[in-house]
């Protein structure tokens, strides 16, 4: 046993010592030649992921197999006299290929990490988030999603749903590598909580809705407007049929959770068994069918004050508005007789 460890500590003062000649060779090298070029020939930054839970020797060899330093030893002997060893941040990180060994612990030192900016446009849903996030190498996109469904999730981000469609706010974001999926949740549902506005709950009880199906019929807005001065009125027309209670049948609710979903909505989409499906299905549906922007939001508890009862396509990113049925019979004829656009609520 004394044998064993008489053997450990000499191996251990071996590497020290190792270390110590290290360092000194290297202190000895940079006080005659105080900035030392790493890399060589000019090019492209070099961009390195350092997973979080990584020791000091597997950056060192990392940072050396992806051509950032050209030597381990003198690495690991600077961060030794640096004091630098156990203040290396994990992330993703941006060097040049001229960067002395100061600038590369200094910028691992003080976790400057490569941020992406990221734009999540209106009316995406979580799955096109999904992949939008996952191009950018941010997220594993099934990952994201699962836990973007999880009602144990939407609870500890204060949600009040069973999951967090409708609730990640459209807009640009500067991200890192390594925040993780449910961080990245977290922070576009804070987003939505600062942009709403703040009597939101107060109009969304007038109007006889909670904030959830307020949310909800947000959602619907955002994918059935082109254009922002038919938001109000388009959110006026699903207040007024809600209030008759007469189905809303808007069409982006029947092709809801349709993988990849990318063409004309059918006339059989519109016999789609779904409990979103607003033509089979009476008032809103469950949840959102996207993630609404502020425009659609406030919209939705400040409707036009109009008597509409169905809008229909006008096949320009305009609606043709009417009270009565006839006169929507008469518009989808004038409109739907070119053969494009679909026809909405109350077709």
């Amino acid at each position: 046993m004394a044998s064993s460890l008489w053997a450990g500590l000499r191996g251990i003062t071996t590497v020290l010592l190792a270390l110590a000649v290290t360092a000194i060779g290297v202190r000895t090298y940079l006080q005659s030649n105080p900035i030392p070029l790493l890399g060589g020939a000019p090019g492209p930054p070099l961009v390195v992921y350092i997973q979080p839970g990584t020791g000091v020797q597997d950056i060192a060899q990392q940072l050396k197999g992806e051509g950032v330093i050209r030597s381990r030893r003198a690495f690991l002997a600077l961060a030794y006299l640096k004091g630098s060893i156990r203040r290396l941040h994990a992330g993703e990180y941006e060097f040049t290929r001229n960067m002395s060994l100061f600038d590369v612990l200094g910028k691992l030192e003080s976790g400057r990490v490569v941020t992406h900016q990221v734009t999540i446009p209106e009316g995406f849903t979580v799955q096109e988030i999904a992949r939008l996030l996952a191009g950018e190498r941010l997220v594993e996109a099934q990952a994201f999603v699962t836990l973007a469904e999880d009602p144990q999730v939407a609870s500890r981000l204060g949600v009040p749903a069973d999951g967090l469609e409708g609730y990640l706010y459209p807009d640009t974001y500067r991200l890192t590598r390594g925040m993780g999926e449910e961080e990245i949740l977290r922070v576009m549902v804070t987003r939505l909580r600062q942009k709403l506005p703040a009597d939101f709950a107060e109009r969304s009880a007038r109007l006889g809705l909670d904030v959830h199906r307020a949310i909800t019929l947000a959602s619907l807005v955002e994918k059935e407007v082109g254009q922002d001065r038919e938001r109000a009125i388009v959110a006026a027309v699903f207040h007024n049929r809600l209030r008759r209670q007469m189905p809303l049948q808007s069409d982006p609710t029947a092709v809801y959770g349709l993988p990849d979903f990318r063409g004309r909505i059918r006339p059989e989409d519109l016999k789609r068994p779904s409990p979103y499906n607003t033509y089979l299905n009476p008032g809103l549906p469950p949840g959102p069918i996207a993630n609404p922007g502020l425009g659609s939001l406030q919209a939705a508890v400040n409707p036009a004050p109009v008597n509409y009862l169905y809008f229909v396509s006008k096949n320009d990113g305009t609606h043709f508005f009417s009270h009565t049925l006839e006169e929507h019979s008469d518009a989808i004829r004038r409109y739907q007789a070119r053969g494009e656009g679909s026809t909405e609520s109350g077709s």
